[in-house]
């Protein structure tokens, strides 16, 4: 590629807060927040969750990772199977993000489903 390419590929941004990422979202009205679940192997020992907010040439991403029973910035539940496997639902992530976010007009991907 030639270095002119690379210009118009836009950055990714780390969010480390919560409140951040939640105002940028507000703020900048996306179509769409892209979701990854990260499960460890085994499951029990880690399970993570990032969240993209692609806008312009821009990605802002932010990361929570689990404390307990639920994710450590945000507080969705982290739910353990009968094997105790950790895992974290897809339906909660979801309502979570329309719920702080006050928007039901954009797209949740799982990054799965991109």
């Amino acid at each position: 590629m030639k270095e002119k390419e690379f210009e118009h590929m836009g950055k990714n941004v780390r969010v480390k807060k919560w409140e951040e990422f939640k105002g940028l979202a507000i703020e900048k009205k996306p179509k769409s927040i892209v979701y990854i679940i990260a499960q460890s192997i085994p499951a029990k020992n880690l399970t993570a969750l990032k969240l993209i907010l692609p806008v312009e040439d821009t990605q802002y991403i932010f990361t929570d990772c689990a404390k307990g029973d639920k994710l450590r910035k945000t507080g969705i539940p982290i739910h353990t199977d009968k094997k105790g496997n950790r895992f974290i639902e897809d339906d909660d992530v979801k309502s979570f993000l329309k719920t702080q976010l006050r928007r039901e007009d954009f797209q949740i991907l799982s990054y799965w489903t991109i």
